[in-house]
């Protein structure tokens, strides 16, 4: 019988196949890896039975004994995560402590964890830069993380449904981006909208303007999708020396 532990912080998102694979990789019984738990990192409360039931879903591990069992696994505690989704999330995966972040960030501790709890990031542009550098967040997910994902996506409609000039500055403040890559893409957002929404006028004797309204909104809707898939994604910030700094 697990003894009580007091209440925790929501648990990061397990992935508990995962757990397994790694294991039984290593040719460790639960045995194995809770008595490894136990004596390495003070675990006690941790038994054969806990083990079996992360693996299984029924229990899900804390930031801690997430930390805990990746090290015992030999593995990263991302490599024990699904998708992070949150601040909190997205740092536990980097195997990263509250302070370690903030340091990086330079933001105070308490003001972090803060942050953390309602995930809502404050920080200034160059703290945004240092935060995507800490975790080194894609471009999506930082946007996420930092809550930007709504005024983006409102700076991108207006974009494509006037004068994409006036946003390149805008959207690029957001974004561990370069300057050059958001204005290509601007471009070819409104390139691509501004012909969407002619072809479907110009159809004469089809299904008519409903028809260009629906395309339109369509595209409106999707303008994240459609903006991810035309810049880089997969680097913390893509900017080289010399480029626009934040």
């Amino acid at each position: 019988m697990q003894s009580s532990r007091p209440p925790q912080p929501p648990t990061p998102p397990f992935d508990f196949p995962a757990a397994r694979r790694l294991r039984e990789a290593l040719g460790m019984a639960h045995g194995h890896v809770a008595y490894g738990l136990r004596a390495g990192y003070g675990l006690t409360y941790v038994t054969a039975d806990t083990v079996a039931s992360w693996e299984r879903g029924l229990l899900a591990p804390s930031a801690a004994e997430l930390t805990a069992l990746a090290a015992t696994l030999w593995c990263s505690p991302g490599d024990l995560m699904s998708a992070a989704r949150t601040l909190r999330e997205h740092r536990v995966a980097r195997g990263l402590a509250p302070d370690d972040v903030a340091r990086q960030a330079g933001v105070e501790l308490q003001a972090y964890l803060r942050m953390e709890e309602t995930n809502t990031w404050r920080g200034n542009e160059r703290q945004s830069q240092a935060l995507a550098r800490a975790l080194r967040l894609a471009a999506p997910d930082f946007v996420e993380v930092t809550g930007r994902a709504a005024p983006l996506a409102e700076l991108l409609r207006s974009a494509v449904t006037t004068r994409w000039q006036g946003y390149v500055r805008p959207v690029t403040k957001l974004l561990p981006v370069e300057k050059r890559q958001v204005e290509k893409a601007l471009r070819q957002m409104h390139e691509d909208y501004q012909a969407r929404m002619a072809r479907t006028l110009n159809w004469g004797s089809g299904p008519g303007p409903d028809a260009s309204g629906e395309a339109g909104r369509d595209y409106l809707e999707r303008v994240l999708e459609h903006f991810w898939g035309l810049v880089p994604t997969d680097g913390t910030d893509s900017r080289k020396d010399g480029a626009q700094s934040w």
